[in-house]
């Protein structure tokens, strides 16, 4: 013991006594911010260290000698230093630490209103990057939506968690924005998808869970935002060309066409700094020769006078053309001001209903497709300014323009004002809190006949609102988030509607990369001018109008967790929440005899916006995003998610409408399956999975896969109709039950591609969707896309 004592002292006296030097610093973040507590030590011994105070400042004194530094915090990335202590010497350093959980590019972006890193959020988000959106030959954005975790793109409608069932796109129940401006068609409701410029995408913000207060009305269930990107100090130039297939149905007899069903494009964008100014152009131009065909009629029917179309009228065109332009002010430092424009004409068509459940499926019922001309466009002038204490307020205008011209004298036109003032910054004046706050106002003129529901073809219907949020980071663990809007609606003049709504939730960092969070939030949507006022008969099917249907709103309660991790080669990250949320006034699109009519079917039965009650949907939601190191140039990315629903009626003998035969509407008596109280058009599991391998940076291969498991619950009245029709023999036959009945499992879609990179300026790809040819349905009378195969090349010149 005595020995050990002595070599003990004699250790720490050579020290004592030894020359010395002295070393300062300080530990901060990549944004500047001081980081508190960060260990600073000798990596060869922890006797001579020190932690960095509340100013990220430290101060250690070391013998002359050469050592390496470690500096630690939790949560960051470890750095090593080398310093040489010379006698009497000071040496001061400057210590960057990066976040650890900087180990995905999914997670090295800033996200929300704040541009805070994902894990910091305390609301579920998924986050897309444009790797994914051109590997899949995105020609409308939609398309690659699909393949994220709890969000489902349903005939063009999205729905997230099984927030909704199916409203043929009416009325959406999530955001739909563009830079955080709303692209929801203002009398509809309707997302544009081939509208977005996909060529020009930084990334994609789902969030999951009511989210109203900030995204604002219709975002019920949660909101998409679509980020632009900017251009970088490189210009940056890029063309995409595509041509390619469908395959012919995998159903005898399908067929419907003898040409060739050729889809083909081109996209381009521009982008560049130029001294003061930033200019983006972009554009779309697609060919596509459609999957539905024309209706056919049996003999003995009433004759189709409003669906007799050929095959070549099937053919969808579209193009498309944007800019962005901005400049910034060099005399007043932090001024910027611009203007975006989006340009889009294209002729399509819209089919609700197949023409059988066997060779017809890929025709349309009489009656029941429209031929669709539209001219959509924006301008959106703006103007931002950041001072030097770090506020910045930002003034976005916007008028958007849609005019759809539609056979049947379905004809429609909305213009849209819209304007948006935000003012964001870290009050520092009590407490340090970052605040986001502003107000909205969003004015809609509608002019369509369809719409005389109101007493007229003239609508309008403004929107006033006043938004705030706080958000207050504690100990550098804890996040905590208020925050409220204020909503005011007015329809012609005579509704009116004011509601406040709330959400708060918070964000606590365990561990290095293990963080728990908790939200609660309400959203709030008025009904479009569609839903209130559309008057309309096509063929068999009329559409009535309900001009005392009431608003919906919804609550979302949640908690989940976020665990990053390293194990060998693999980085990744594991999401998990549960959530409760439920609905008030829910909006359904009904089936009915709404009016005594002997003159038409069409002016008789129909479908109906109505107001059916209270609902709940529960469930849990996972996600798995991450990389394999697979060799010295190799690497797996992958992202999948899961997700469970349990979407059940709160009032099943609620009695929410009586249509002209006395029939009372309840959920009870309007389900095909009541015994569970599943909500109808629902899919209570989701699985889906992208995968794609690269090697040496050139070669790429990827796999897609999407389940969707058996619709549960319907609406009764498709049986009853499908009886009608065939006990009437002037009315063609509408049959889906014996598919309905036959298909009672789930569906697998699989997609592929492949890419090679012959330099850094061509790219070559193959790019396969539902690769097995499947014929498959995911909601009534309305058939998938059977296998396309295209070939894609693209050219990038330039960029950072």
């Amino acid at each position: 013991m005595k020995y050990l004592l002595s070599i003990l002292l004699l250790t720490t006296s050579s020290f004592i006594f030894a020359q010395t030097g002295r070393i300062t610093g300080k530990v901060r973040d990549l944004q500047g911010e001081a980081i508190v507590g960060a260990s600073v030590f000798v990596k060869t011994t922890q006797l001579y260290g020190a932690n960095s105070d509340e100013n990220g400042q430290f101060s250690l004194e070391l013998p002359v000698g050469v050592y390496n530094l470690i500096c630690r915090m939790d949560g960051m990335n470890n750095d090593t230093i080398q310093i040489n202590v010379t006698e009497n010497g000071l040496i001061e350093l400057d210590i960057p630490m990066e976040e650890i959980s900087t180990v995905l590019d999914v997670v090295e972006i800033k996200v929300g209103k704040f541009d805070k890193p994902l894990e910091d959020q305390t609301v579920s988000m998924e986050v897309l990057k444009p790797k994914l959106i051109e590997s899949k030959n995105t020609r409308s954005i939609e398309t690659v939506l699909d393949q994220t975790p709890g969000l489902n793109i349903l005939d063009g409608e999205p729905q997230i968690r099984g927030g909704s069932g199916f409203t043929f796109g009416v009325g959406s129940k999530v955001a739909v924005m563009v830079d955080d401006m709303p692209m929801l068609s203002g009398d509809a409701g309707r997302p544009e998808w081939g509208f977005i410029p996909v060529e020009n995408i930084s990334q994609v913000e789902v969030i999951k869970g009511a989210a109203s207060v900030l995204s604002g009305s219709s975002a019920l269930s949660g909101s998409i935002n679509i980020r632009t990107a900017y251009p970088t100090a490189t210009p940056l130039t890029k063309v995409i060309l595509y041509s390619g297939l469908y395959s012919a149905p995998s159903i005898s007899g399908a067929k419907w066409y003898d040409d060739t069903p050729l889809i083909s494009g081109a996209t381009f964008l521009h982008s560049r700094k130029q001294k003061q100014w930033d200019l983006v152009f972009g554009g779309n131009f697609n060919y596509d020769h459609g999957y539905i065909g024309p209706p056919v009629s049996d003999s003995g029917v009433w004759a189709d006078t409003v669906s007799n179309f050929t095959n070549k009228q099937m053919v969808s065109k579209r193009a498309r053309l944007n800019f962005n332009i901005s400049r910034r002010d060099k005399k007043i430092k932090g001024l910027q001001y611009g203007v975006n424009g989006n340009f889009m004409i294209q002729e399509t068509n819209m089919a609700l209903a197949w023409l059988n459940d066997t060779n017809g499926l890929y025709r349309a019922y009489p009656g029941a497709i429209f031929l669709q001309k539209q001219l959509i466009f924006n301008i959106d002038p703006y103007v931002t300014y950041s001072s030097k204490h770090g506020a910045k307020h930002s003034l976005r205008t916007r008028v958007f323009r849609t005019v759809n011209d539609m056979s049947a004298n379905q004809s429609n036109q909305a213009t849209v004002l819209y304007g948006d003032y935000q003012f964001r910054n870290t009050l520092k004046q009590i407490i340090s809190v970052d605040f986001v706050g502003g107000i909205t106002a969003q004015h809609t003129h509608s002019y369509a006949n369809i719409y005389v529901g109101s007493g007229r073809p003239v609508n309008q219907l403004l929107n006033l609102s006043a938004y705030a949020q706080a958000e207050k980071k504690f100990w550098k663990r804890l996040t905590i988030s208020v925050g409220g809007r204020l909503e005011y609606f007015q329809l012609n003049d005579t509704v009116t509607a004011l509601k406040p709504i709330f959400r708060a939730g918070s964000n606590f960092k365990v561990h290095k990369a293990t963080f728990l969070r908790a939200s609660y939030g309400q959203g709030y949507r008025f009904p479009t001018i569609t839903e209130r006022f559309i008057k309309t008969g096509v063929g068999n099917f009329g559409v009535f109008p309900n001009p005392q249907l009431k608003p919906e709103s919804s609550w979302n309660a949640e908690f989940g967790i976020k665990q990053g991790f390293k194990l060998g080669p693999v980085m990744s990250f594991f999401d998990i929440a549960g959530f409760w949320q439920e609905y008030q006034n829910t909006i359904e699109y009904m089936f009915g005899f709404w009016q005594p009519s002997y003159t038409s079917m069409a002016n008789a039965v129909g479908f109906k916006f109505l107001n059916t009650g209270r609902s709940r949907v529960q469930g849990i939601d996972a996600s798995l995003a991450g990389t394999i190191n697979a060799g010295k140039k190799g690497e797996l990315s992958f992202l999948c998610g899961y997700t469970y629903i349990v979407p059940k009626t709160l009032t099943p003998d609620y009695r929410y409408a009586q249509d002209s035969l006395n029939t009372v509407y309840t959920y009870n008596a309007t389900s095909l399956d009541s015994a569970s109280r599943i909500l109808k058009y629902r899919f209570l599991h989701n699985l889906k999975i992208d995968m794609e391998y690269t090697l040496a940076k050139k070669l790429s291969i990827g796999f897609s896969a999407k389940y969707y498991s058996k619709i549960v619950n319907m609406d009764r009245v498709i049986k009853d109709f499908e009886e009608l029709t065939q006990a009437l023999d002037f009315m063609q036959n509408l049959r889906y039950m014996d598919y309905f009945n036959s298909h009672r499992h789930g569906n697998w879609i699989f997609d592929a591609r492949i890419s090679y990179l012959l330099n850094d300026k061509h790219r070559f790809a193959l790019i396969g969707s539902n690769i097995l040819n499947k014929a498959y349905s995911l909601r009534p009378l309305k058939v998938e896309p059977p296998r396309t195969v295209m070939l894609q090349y693209t050219l990038k010149l330039g960029g950072d």
